[in-house]
């Protein structure tokens, strides 16, 4: 692994260990060129995918993008973050599983949604805001109304 600082190739390996409830190996290392510390994470990558965007265009799925996202969603909630690497971890390996390599933004946006519903409510419209393209506080209001029960239903 190429140390981060100084371009060095002969890294070392000092310390191992399961990390995201074992779907991935947390690795601390060290450069011995420039004394540099940094970790990496080893994860099991079943297929590449490509991601189609709503333009057409194609691009390389990037889990640090889709990690950023959730990220911004979900600050300052009351989530563990070791929960949010187990959602995003999850997330990518249902989108692996799928059996296409090809994969529609549009998709990775639902499942994403429907993850977070599941987890935290403003995360959830936070994320929608961004992903449904909001312009005005009422598109928030009609949003979030269709997330509330319909009061006095049921013969009440």
């Amino acid at each position: 692994m190429r140390c981060p600082f100084c371009g060095n190739a002969d890294t070392q390996v000092k310390d191992s260990r399961p990390a995201e409830d074992y779907v991935a190996i947390r690795r601390r290392r060290f450069c011995p060129a420039c004394g540099g510390r940094f970790t990496t994470y080893e994860r099991v990558q079943l297929r590449d995918l490509v991601v189609i965007k709503s333009s057409g265009k194609r691009e390389d799925f990037d889990r640090d993008k889709l990690e950023r996202s959730i990220r911004i969603a979900m600050q300052k909630r009351p989530v563990d973050p070791e929960r949010i690497d187990q959602m995003i971890s999850g997330i990518v390996r249902r989108l692996e599983s799928m059996g296409e390599t090809d994969i529609s933004s549009k998709v990775i946006g639902e499942i994403v949604m429907e993850t977070l519903a599941r987890i935290d409510t403003v995360a959830y419209v936070r994320f929608a805001s961004v992903y449904k393209n909001f312009q005005e506080a009422d598109d928030f209001d009609k949003f979030v109304s269709e997330l509330r029960p319909p009061i006095g239903g049921d013969g009440e």
